[in-house]
């Protein structure tokens, strides 16, 4: 039909109210799936790391790896940080492409310089490691502060490890312990750990099972196992010194 006006799907999401857009994305991830998608061929960077993200876990959609990377690229073409991260994650992991740790480095750099807090974490592995980029312990610190200051439960954590063992920074128990009460509260499960184990080293053992017990609900398998072994310990020092 001629004369017709052609309408984007952004243009009419953009007429949408906020809380009709999160409850069409927020729906069933296979029924928003074809939207998030519709969005990503229209160019929107957000859109496409989002529905790269549904490719790289086979949420609403089936899982390819390379597919996903496909529109991270996209995404990071235009500059996107979480696009930019999500590459540097694929080439770190060996996502739909070798693995590759000197261009995710590449690629976590451009993020992190644009204060993308994961990006900072990531690349602060890679330093602390030395994987792709030569080892150094104090930027691999530097850049785990950077993202803990954003609130990056996670680095809060690395941040208390590496001033507990001297990693590229003073050694400082006091600041370390800090560090670690800040990611428990946050509810990083490690973070959780190495905070029960602090109150536990200085004589709090009941809060320190209550920080072992949360540890262990959001936990790895390893952290849950290393959580209730430790609480098990507890409970058996406790009934011994009561008999």
């Amino acid at each position: 039909m001629t004369g017709m006006r052609t309408i984007s799907i952004v243009s009419l999401l953009g007429t949408m109210s906020q809380v009709r857009r999160q409850a069409l994305f927020s729906q069933d991830p296979a029924r928003a799936a074809p939207w998030i998608y519709a969005v990503a061929v229209e160019g929107v960077p957000q859109a496409q790391v989002s529905y790269g993200r549904l490719l790289l876990e086979g949420t609403g959609v089936d899982k390819d790896a390379v597919a996903a990377l496909y529109w991270f690229q996209r995404a990071a073409g235009q500059g996107d940080t979480d696009g930019l991260n999500m590459v540097g994650r694929c080439y770190d992991n060996g996502w739909g492409t070798p693995e590759n740790p000197a261009m995710a480095a590449e690629y976590y750099v451009r993020a992190a310089a644009d204060g993308h807090d994961w990006a900072q974490y990531n690349l602060g592995h890679l330093y602390l490691n030395g994987r792709g980029v030569a080892r150094d312990a104090a930027k691999a610190y530097e850049l785990y502060r950077r993202a803990a200051d954003q609130g990056h439960e996670r680095a809060m954590n690395l941040v208390g490890r590496c001033t507990e063992e001297g990693w590229g920074t003073s050694r400082d128990p006091i600041a370390a312990a800090e560090w670690y009460r800040r990611s428990a509260y946050a509810g990083y499960f490690r973070g959780q750990y190495n905070w029960a184990t602090v109150l536990l080293n200085s004589g709090h053992t009941e809060e320190a099972a209550i920080w072992l017990e949360r540890a262990a609900a959001g936990g790895t398998p390893q952290v849950r196992r290393n959580a209730l072994a430790l609480a098990n310990e507890l409970a058996c020092s406790y009934i011994f010194h009561r008999s």
